[in-house]
């Protein structure tokens, strides 16, 4: 049996962040590159709690004004400004990352999946994964049991695990989303977030590691 990694990158997100949506092609890109010696654990930030209160107009406006910002700062994002119109937007986000744990639950490699169908939900296809409903959907377009999911999704060993995750990002100071932090033992050192270019990024990552090996 192989030894495990020494060092673990931790990466702070949530899965209804718009700037993880920008994020996310360099993010793939930079963990083809990564060395051997350092395996990703994702850890779901919780940007906001569950609320049925409809979200304020001067915040709707924030966001709409943010996702323009992100397509002006990472050509390429893509982003369906339909949803406004559509959708009742609550500025509620730990069902979403409660939906990847459900995921998780049934299958661990249906995590990472079930980000991406809730990014492109929300981002693409003007989905509100704020709704019970919505996510539910999701998990059957993928292939998981849906009355399973459902099951899990609002239940307390769910929200007790994502509780857990929203600690881990404190205590290594991964307040912001996306968010990256080099972990060996109890100590770790963030990495900054460079959204166009995943190179440099590994090569940051690459001379932190040569730096806390000595």
């Amino acid at each position: 049996m192989a030894d495990a990694p020494r060092f673990a990158l931790y990466y702070a997100h949530d899965p209804m962040c718009s700037w993880c949506w920008g994020f996310a092609p360099n993010w793939r890109r930079v963990q083809a590159m990564l060395p051997d010696a350092v395996e990703v654990v994702p850890l779901l930030g919780g940007l906001a709690p569950d609320t049925e209160a409809p979200m304020p107009a001067a915040m709707q406006h924030h966001l709409q004004t943010t996702w323009r910002r992100i397509q002006d700062r990472i050509p390429g994002t893509e982003f369906n400004f339909d949803f406004w119109r559509t959708c009742k937007p609550r500025r509620s986000t730990w069902r979403a990352c409660r939906a990847v744990i459900a995921a998780r639950i049934q299958d661990p490699a249906m995590a990472s999946p079930m980000v991406s169908a809730i990014q492109r939900a929300y981002y693409l296809e003007a989905l509100n994964p704020s709704d019970a409903e919505v996510l539910i959907h999701l998990a059957d377009r993928l292939g998981l049991d849906g009355q399973e999911f459902g099951t899990h999704l609002d239940a307390p060993a769910c929200q007790a695990a994502l509780d857990r995750e929203m600690a881990l990002c404190r205590r290594f100071g991964l307040t912001n989303f996306p968010s990256l932090a080099l972990v060996t033992g109890d100590s770790g050192w963030p990495v900054e977030i460079d959204y166009t270019n995943p190179l440099m990024m590994v090569e940051r990552i690459e001379a932190l590691l040569e730096v806390v090996a000595g």
